[in-house]
């Protein structure tokens, strides 16, 4: 179900946005908030917050930055030598807002 999501999402920012002027109030927009609860939420809870999300996406809400937020209990890391770690490219930043809920911020270009 979160490929076919994920597949479809794709398809809409590719395609179908090209017929629309670019209305989102929010940061980020609301289809990349839905690809992100997606990825990193089970697929209920991240259809609920997505709809919630496009609910408030008129004329009668602010707007404004909306992170999506995650519940994540990370585990300690370990460290090993430097010429052990091979070079990886982040995408996403965990910025926590309590102790096990954390933003997800992506990454810029």
């Amino acid at each position: 179900m979160r490929k076919i999501s994920l597949l479809f999402l794709d398809f809409y920012q590719k395609f179908l946005t090209l017929f629309s002027y670019g209305s989102c109030r929010y940061y980020p927009t609301c289809s990349q908030y839905a690809r992100e609860q997606i990825m990193f939420n089970n697929f209920f809870k991240a259809l609920f917050f997505s709809i919630l999300r496009i609910l408030r996406c008129n004329q009668l809400f602010r707007g404004g930055i909306d992170y999506p937020i995650i519940k994540k209990r990370f585990t300690k890391i370990s460290y090993v030598k430097r010429y052990k770690i091979p070079f990886y490219k982040v995408s996403f930043w965990f910025y926590p807002k309590d102790k096990y809920n954390f933003y997800i911020v992506e990454s810029f270009k």
